[in-house]
C-alpha cells in the first residue's frame, strides 16, 4: 500500500539536480543506489552464472536464477541497480528519469506487479479535473489552445492516417506485434522513415495533423524524422490495441507512487536474500571470453570472473565498446555497429503554476517537443515532465537557462526545480529506450536475440513483445533465465505433452513445470494424471 516516499536516501552519481538557491549538482538520492557496492569477499572458483547488468532484464535473470539454485554473480558499472529505469525521491516525491509507465496488458510486468503486491502501488500521471484543463500545439504560425478531448480528436485522426497502410489501421500487416514477420509484408514497410510516410499522405493531413503527428512520433523515439523507423511506430499502434487511446494507456499514464527504483529494488531485495546471490557495482567490464566449458569475464579494474554461462544485458548501443572472445557473428556485429537511434532527453520541472497540472503541450520543432502535468509535489507546486528529440538535441546540464527557457516557451512558468538525467551522454546507455532505424526490426532482431556459445543476449532492445518498455527487459531477463535453467538445472527434462496422429498422448507421471506459464518460475509439481475417456494416455516412445 502507499505511504510516505523516504527522503533520507543515499545518492547515485547519475542524474542532475537544480534549484535557484543551489545551482546544478550531479547526483541524486535514491532507492536503487546499493549499499554497500558489493556482497563480496573472496569471488567464488566458477560461478553458475555471471549476469552483466542490473537493469530489469539482469535482475530479473539474476533472480530467477537464484531461484533455481544456482549460484549467480551480478555485475554492474554503476553505483544503483535499474539500468535506462530509475527514479529520485526528492523531498518526499518520486521523479522518474528513465522508463516510467506500465500497463496491466504488458504480461510480464504486471505478473511481477501481483508477485510484489504493488497493483495499489500504480496512479493517473494527468489530472484533468482543475486548473486550465487545454492542450497547445506550438508551431512557427503560432500557438492554438484547444480541449483535451478535441487534443484526442486531432492526434487520432493524424495518427490513423499514417499507420492505415492496409485500409485495416494497420491489422492485416501486422495481426500480431509479437511476431510481426507472421505477414512477409511487412518488411517492406520496415524500408520507411517517420519522414517517408509522411510524405505519402501529406495531402490528407491539415497542417495541424502533420504538426502534431510529427510531436507525437518524435516523443515515441526520440530521434529524428529521417532516422525513425516507420516499423517499430506501427509495433506500438498494434501493442496498443491499434487505436490512439489505447497507445496512450499502455504508454504515459499509469505510474508507481514510490517510483520505478521501489519497484526494482523488489527485484533485488529477493535475489539479496538467498545466500547463492553475489553482486558487485561498480564494476564496468570490458572484455567477455568464452572458453569454451566456461566464460570469464574481465573487470576494467583488471578482476577477473568465471561461470558457466553468462548473460550479458548491455544496452545495444553500448555492446561495441566490450571485447568478445570469439568475436561476435558478422550480423550481429552489423547490427550493434549501427545501433539504435533514441537520443531523447527528458527533464522534470516543479513550478509554483498549479493551474498547469491539467496542461500538456505540443512543439515538434522546439527543444522540448511534448509535455503535460505529471503530478502534484507534497509542496503543492506542479510537476511537469517533457520530452525533447535529437531534432533539436538538448542536454540541460550544458545550459541551464536554456532549459528553463525551452518549458517557458510552452507555457509561463515559474520553475523551482529541475530533475533529469542525459541518457544521450550516459557512458553506460548511449541513448533512452529502443528505437530502430528503417530496415533494422526486420533485417536484424534474430541476430541480436541469438546467443553466442555460452553467452546468452537479454535486453529489452531486442525483445519481441514491449521491446524498449521495462516489459520487453523482463521478457528477456526470464528467457535467458529459462535458457540457464534448462542448461544447468533440468538438462534431461521429463517429456512434454504429445500429439502423435489424431491421439492426444502424456506421460503416465508428467513433470509440470510453472516456468510454462510464466517463464522463470519453474518449481516443480507432480501431477498424476488419470486415465478419462476417450482420451490415450501412455508415455511417448522414447526417441531413438
Amino acid at each position: 500500500m502507499r505511504g510516505p516516499l523516504p527522503s533520507d536516501l543515499p545518492k547515485s552519481r547519475d542524474g542532475y539536480h537544480w534549484t535557484p538557491h543551489d545551482g546544478v549538482s550531479q547526483g541524486l538520492p535514491t532507492l536503487a543506489a546499493i549499499r554497500p557496492e558489493t556482497n563480496v569477499n573472496s569471488p567464488r572458483q566458477v560461478y553458475d552464472v555471471i549476469v552483466v547488468g542490473a537493469g530489469y532484464a539482469g535482475l530479473t535473470a539474476a533472480r530467477n536464477a537464484v531461484r533455481e539454485g544456482l549460484n549467480v554473480l551480478l555485475l554492474e558499472a554503476r553505483d544503483r541497480i535499474g539500468g535506462r529505469t530509475w527514479s529520485s525521491n526528492i523531498n518526499g516525491y518520486a521523479f522518474e528519469l528513465g522508463g516510467t509507465w506500465v500497463h496491466w496488458t504488458q504480461p510480464h510486468t504486471f505478473r511481477e506487479v501481483y508477485h510484489y503486491n504493488m497493483k495499489d502501488e500504480l496512479e493517473i500521471s494527468q489530472n484533468y479535473t482543475t486548473g486550465v484543463n487545454h492542450f497547445q500545439l506550438i508551431t512557427s504560425d503560432g500557438v492554438k489552445t484547444m480541449s483535451h478531448l478535441a487534443e484526442d480528436k486531432l492526434l487520432e485522426s493524424a495518427v490513423k492516417k499514417f499507420v492505415d497502410i492496409d485500409g485495416n489501421l494497420g491489422r492485416t500487416v501486422m495481426p500480431f506485434p509479437h511476431t510481426p514477420a507472421y505477414n512477409p509484408d511487412v518488411a517492406k514497410w520496415d524500408k520507411l522513415s517517420m519522414a517517408d510516410r509522411i510524405e505519402q499522405i501529406k495531402d490528407d493531413l491539415t497542417p495541424a495533423e502533420k504538426a502534431a503527428l510529427e510531436g507525437f512520433v518524435l516523443l515515441c523515439s526520440g530521434g529524428t524524422p529521417e532516422n525513425t523507423g516507420f516499423y517499430d511506430i506501427l509495433r506500438w499502434w498494434a501493442l496498443g490495441f491499434y487505436t490512439y487511446q489505447g497507445v496512450i494507456d499502455t504508454c504515459v499514464t499509469f505510474k508507481f507512487h514510490c517510483g520505478q527504483s521501489g519497484f526494482a529494488k523488489r527485484f533485488f531485495d529477493e535475489a539479496a536474500g538467498s545466500k547463492k546471490f553475489s553482486y558487485i557495482f561498480n564494476c564496468p567490464i570490458t572484455a567477455i571470453k568464452d572458453n569454451g566449458k566456461t566464460v570469464q569475464v574481465t573487470a576494467q579494474s583488471g578482476r577477473q570472473f568465471t561461470a558457466s554461462r553468462l548473460v550479458c544485458t548491455i544496452p545495444l548501443n553500448v555492446l561495441s565498446t566490450i571485447a568478445f572472445d570469439p568475436p561476435l557473428p558478422k550480423a550481429k556485429q552489423e547490427a550493434v555497429k549501427i545501433g539504435q537511434i533514441n537520443l531523447c532527453s527528458k527533464v522534470h520541472a516543479e513550478i509554483r503554476d498549479r493551474d498547469l497540472r491539467s496542461w500538456s503541450a505540443i512543439a515538434p520543432y522546439d527543444k522540448l517537443v511534448y509535455a503535460f502535468g505529471d503530478g502534484t509535489t507534497p509542496a503543492g507546486n506542479t510537476h511537469i515532465v517533457a520530452f525533447g528529440a535529437d531534432l533539436n538535441p538538448l542536454h540541460p546540464e550544458d545550459d541551464i537557462e536554456t532549459t528553463k527557457g525551452a518549458f517557458n516557451h510552452l507555457a509561463p512558468m515559474d520553475v523551482q526545480r529541475l530533475v533529469f538525467h542525459n541518457w544521450a551522454r550516459d557512458e553506460y546507455s548511449q541513448g533512452a529506450w529502443c528505437m530502430f532505424a528503417p530496415s533494422v526490426g526486420t533485417t536484424f532482431l534474430d541476430a541480436l536475440r541469438a546467443r553466442h556459445g555460452n553467452i546468452l543476449f537479454a535486453n529489452s532492445d531486442w525483445a519481441t513483445g514491449w521491446r524498449g518498455f521495462i516489459d520487453g527487459a523482463i521478457e528477456e531477463g526470464a528467457r535467458a533465465a529459462q535458457m540457464v535453467q534448462q542448461e544447468l538445472v533440468d538438462p534431461h527434462p521429463t517429456p512434454r505433452t504429445q500429439i502423435v496422429g489424431s491421439k492426444l498422448m502424456f506421460p503416465s507421471i508428467i513433470l509440470y513445470e510453472h516456468s510454462l506459464l510464466a517463464p522463470g518460475y519453474s518449481r516443480s509439481y507432480l501431477c498424476y494424471m488419470k486415465l478419462r475417456s476417450k482420451v490415450q494416455l501412455q508415455a511417448p516412445d522414447p526417441k531413438p
